[in-house]
């Protein structure tokens, strides 16, 4: 009955985030243009088609991916406040877009050109770059730390890449700050449909991967020394899990910015839903929240009717924090990670 229900309260947000905006188009015409049928006013085509699709194929998508990789490191560090951003590979993608918004290129030439656009290829390409670097340095450590310490080495390494980012920031001219500052909001609408056609297989690859590892992560919850009586090689289930969380963090880092609370929000809603620490029954109800929560939240930011909007990650952080202090209240501070 909640998984049914999760999935009808996408379809809805789905459809109110394509009708509802600056220019409000009628549920009739949204379903029109969904089924492949014509539409009188061309101008509505034209919104739908190029800006409020991708939006909402983008938000959905990316809110899937930030729960599916909150689920997976709270799961491999049993921490209840784990999130996508705990091994600094988000702080590595802002990173990389600092080092190039802020250093590269004259302004107003070169690379500056289309920093505006947020989601343009030297964007992505400058986040993917800082993402994998600070990946692999994680990846290396795996098998050398337990996971307590490289859970603190992967905050220390953030705390380090912020504190880079900060220093650039402050040297940086006011041309190029606002750029990044703009880009470190947080945003779906900036992705059009040459870069959706990057960003959906690289999240939907490293989903999969991460949702075939359901049993893996079911035994991790009960401790290596459990987990290995079970014949599961913790090591290599580790390796493969983390991997799958960083690129699925990264890959929404690059394309749409730093999105926050998301990550951490949605895998103890749908605990705190399904009362239930099954994998197999989690994964799906946390993809269908995380998208359904993303577009909601974009849904509030873009201010429907008003020609102004707010940061994605304002909103996120006002959906975000009642929710998780609701679910540890009533879970009476996340005892299943006891």
């Amino acid at each position: 009955m909640i998984r049914w229900g999760s999935l009808l309260l996408l379809v809805a947000l789905f459809f109110a985030s394509l009708a509802l905006g600056s220019v409000p188009i009628s549920v009739k015409d949204v379903f029109y243009f969904l089924s492949g049928q014509p539409i009188a006013d061309e101008s509505t085509q034209l919104i739908l088609a190029n800006f409020r699709l991708p939006r909402a194929l983008t938000a959905a998508i990316a809110g899937a991916a930030l729960a599916m990789a909150g689920l997976q490191m709270q799961t491999v560090f049993r921490n209840p406040l784990a999130d996508p951003y705990i091994l600094g590979v988000n702080s590595g993608a802002s990173l990389g877009v600092a080092l190039v918004m802020l250093l590269a290129a004259p302004a107003g030439h070169g690379l500056l050109g289309t920093f505006a656009s947020g989601g343009s290829y030297s964007v992505v390409l400058a986040a993917s770059l800082g993402a994998g670097v600070v990946l692999a340095l994680i990846l290396s450590l795996t098998s050398r730390l337990s996971v307590m310490t490289l859970l603190i080495v992967g905050l220390m390494l953030a705390y380090l890449i912020n504190a880079a980012v900060s220093i650039l920031i402050y040297f940086a001219m006011p041309d190029r700050l606002q750029a990044f500052i703009s880009w470190s909001f947080g945003q779906f609408g900036k992705v059009g449909w040459n870069q959706f056609w990057i960003f959906l297989p690289a999240t939907a690859v490293a989903a999969a991967l991460g949702a075939v590892q359901f049993k893996s992560m079911d035994a991790l919850l009960l401790g290596d020394d459990q987990a290995k009586a079970l014949g599961e090689n913790t090591h290599r289930a580790r390796i493969g899990i983390l991997t799958s969380a960083a690129v699925l963090a990264g890959a929404v880092t690059a394309f749409c910015g730093p999105i926050g609370f998301l990550g951490v929000a949605v895998p103890h809603l749908s605990r705190g839903l399904l009362r239930t620490q099954s994998h197999r029954r989690l994964i799906p109800l946390t993809l269908t929240l995380g998208a359904s929560l993303a577009l909601l939240a974009d849904l509030i930011a873009r201010l429907p009717g008003s020609s102004s909007a707010l940061p994605v990650n304002a909103v996120t952080a006002l959906i975000g924090a009642p929710i998780i202090i609701w679910v540890l209240v009533k879970n009476r501070s996340s005892q299943s990670f006891s």
